[in-house]
């Protein structure tokens, strides 16, 4: 009797546990509660106020997981995402906030959550990005909104394509066919003897002077560039292709390739190998744009080798991959140089 009595109670003790596991563990799987395929896929979507974002979710075996841009910036790891049962989906980052301290000479570090709140309507997506305010009181929020990308194509026949008339870019005497990006901000190109120079220089101890990137004022489709650049010793610049993909422009001389090194597609891309030549010397590239993928040839070597584009990179200035777009360079970062820049339409 007291054997029966002692199984019972320890029946009666631990069943709330094991129900309570079951429930965490019915939990563990978003789809039993909302539905994770309507989200799936990648997204691209316009900020409000300005700026273009890009998100990619997927369903690993066990869980959710993400890649997010956010206006500038790489593409990065989501610290964490999950869908609700009412079909919200939440994505998290994380950043460290540096904080000066007056107790002693160790700055003190905030780990700052920004979240997600998101919608989708078939291939539509809406939602809010928030962030806590610096001085800890508050949120800022911002609305976006977009569209759902379709698959990448398979990678085109680079021999087969058919091209128009060329486009000479920059006419070696002015800044015809371009213009400013940002009322705000300082312009520091110039045409000077055939180049197209960006003399972005700061003044020691002054306050930093915000310099604008530029654009052509035509836009373009699929096409092939070529041009030839200087990049001055650690400056820092990039040409953008139908104002969305940055092909980074660094004095990287000596470095490992990197999608953040010169040649690369910024943050998603990496050159195959380094082919870039010392900092104040003129480098080659020839880029084509075709049916969302790249190809790079840097100083007469291939180092990106057509492959595809999945979504804009950080400094997008439009969200829509099969918009046409203007050729930007980027002239915040430094002083850089740009030389006989010719442009060839593909025609599809």
């Amino acid at each position: 009797m007291r054997t029966i009595f002692f199984s019972l109670l320890v029946i009666a003790v631990f069943m709330p546990f094991i129900s309570c596991q079951d429930q965490t563990a019915g939990n563990d799987d978003p789809q039993s509660n909302a539905d994770i395929s309507k989200f799936t896929g990648h997204w691209s979507f316009d900020i409000d106020g300005s700026g273009v974002g890009w998100l990619d979710v997927r369903q690993e075996d066990s869980y959710l997981d993400a890649d997010l841009l956010w206006r500038g910036g790489s593409v990065s790891p989501v610290a964490h995402i999950f869908l609700t049962e009412e079909g919200v989906l939440h994505v998290t980052r994380t950043s460290n906030r540096r904080r000066d301290t007056a107790t002693d000479d160790t700055p003190r570090v905030h780990t700052v959550t920004s979240w997600i709140e998101a919608r989708a309507d078939g291939e539509s997506i809406t939602g809010y990005f928030m962030v806590p305010r610096a001085g800890g009181i508050g949120i800022d929020s911002s609305f976006f909104q977009g569209v759902k990308l379709p698959d990448v194509p398979p990678a085109p026949d680079l021999s087969a394509l058919e091209l128009g008339e060329p486009v000479e870019l920059f006419n070696g005497v002015d800044l015809t066919g371009w213009e400013l990006i940002g009322d705000d901000r300082v312009n520091g190109w110039k045409a000077v003897d055939g180049i197209l120079l960006n003399d972005a220089m700061q003044v020691p101890g002054e306050p930093r002077i915000r310099y604008g990137n530029l654009r052509t004022t035509d836009e373009f489709e699929d096409f092939n560039l070529t041009l030839e650049v200087n990049v001055p010793e650690g400056s820092n610049s990039g040409v953008y292709l139908r104002g969305m993909y940055e092909i980074q422009i660094l004095d990287s001389y000596g470095m490992e390739p990197s999608s953040h090194h010169m040649g690369g597609l910024y943050s998603r891309i990496s050159p195959l190998v380094a082919a870039e030549k010392p900092a104040g010397e003129w480098q080659s590239m020839d880029i084509t744009l075709v049916d969302r993928h790249v190809t790079v040839v840097l100083n007469n070597i291939t180092i990106i080798d057509n492959q595809p584009v999945y979504g804009p990179t950080g400094g997008a200035i439009q969200s829509d991959v099969f918009a046409p777009g203007p050729i930007f360079l980027q002239g915040d970062h430094g002083p850089v140089s740009f030389r006989n820049m010719l442009l060839t339409p593909i025609i599809n």
